[in-house]
């Protein structure tokens, strides 16, 4: 996802914006990627509105995908543009509602264009977190909110055995570290660091503040095989190759009984666009 999911090797958070390769890999199945990825706790939707200058928001959605966080801004009574590299993705976000144009967010023209908060959900590791913070400032007006947010999860062991051991034997010289996700709660850093360290480095952003909104969700066996392809580690690999981890992961669900309960943590910095220019 990152719903903190598979993680490459190295000090991956910095690096992973320049692996064009992967990050427009999930524009592959775009009605899977919207069908099972969760969306974003109503609490913390509500706290960016909330914390957004005027009634209405006007929001920019960088990396917004098929529309998740979208539609859930727009539900809140926000008018929300989305910007997304993949025109596959930007589609089908636009059949949902959802007004994108088509760029990376580094690359995108505003047009003069201002907003009274800036959101990404499960996508900023994608932009360079120095370029974007300093971007998102930009065209934020004085007092909007920059708000940065990614789901983390943590599978039971046994799913996550037979994930690590499946991909392992089919993808050997993959960067992606499956077994990563067994620490995904210690794991914060990997994500919130970067974003921070790119909002201290910009003028006109205040201090980054961080937020954490812990929920569950139960997956039957199908939801849960449904949902793994859409992730990082999985999105460009062959289909047998894929049929073979899915068959132990599945393996593994039944022997849980057909399901099991997820705990989920999205967590989330963010940061006001101070001064009056």
């Amino acid at each position: 996802m990152p719903t903190l999911s598979p993680e490459p090797s190295g000090p991956a958070p910095y690096r992973l914006h320049q692996d064009r390769g992967v990050a427009e890999s999930f524009g592959t199945d775009p009605a899977r990627y919207d069908r099972t990825r969760p969306p974003y706790p109503r609490d913390m939707v509500a706290s960016v509105v909330a914390r957004s200058p005027g009634p209405g928001p006007e929001v920019l959605d960088v990396g917004c995908g098929t529309g998740i966080a979208a539609r859930q801004f727009q539900a809140a009574g926000c008018t929300v543009l989305g910007v997304e590299p993949d025109a596959r993705m930007a589609e089908f976000a636009r059949r949902g509602g959802v007004a994108v144009e088509v760029a990376t967010f580094e690359g995108w023209d505003p047009a003069d264009r201002a907003f009274d908060a800036v959101v990404a959900g499960q996508s900023w590791h994608w932009v360079d977190p120095v370029a974007g913070a300093a971007k998102a400032a930009r065209v934020l007006r004085p007092g909007g909110r920059l708000a940065l947010f990614w789901h983390v999860f943590q599978l039971p062991d046994e799913v996550l055995d037979a994930w690590d051991a499946a991909f392992r034997r089919v993808a050997p010289d993959s960067p992606f570290r499956i077994a990563s996700m067994r620490r995904a709660f210690d794991s914060f850093d990997a994500l919130l660091g970067p974003a921070a360290d790119g909002i201290r480095q910009a003028d006109g952003l205040g201090d980054p503040e961080r937020d954490r909104f812990d929920w569950e969700r139960t997956y039957t066996r199908e939801e849960w095989l449904d949902q793994m392809p859409t992730t990082g580690g999985l999105t460009r690999l062959p289909a047998e190759q894929l049929a073979d981890v899915l068959g132990e992961v599945g393996a593994a669900v039944d022997a849980l009984g057909g399901g099991f309960t997820m705990r989920y943590a999205t967590v989330a910095v963010s940061a006001t666009r101070i001064g009056n220019a």
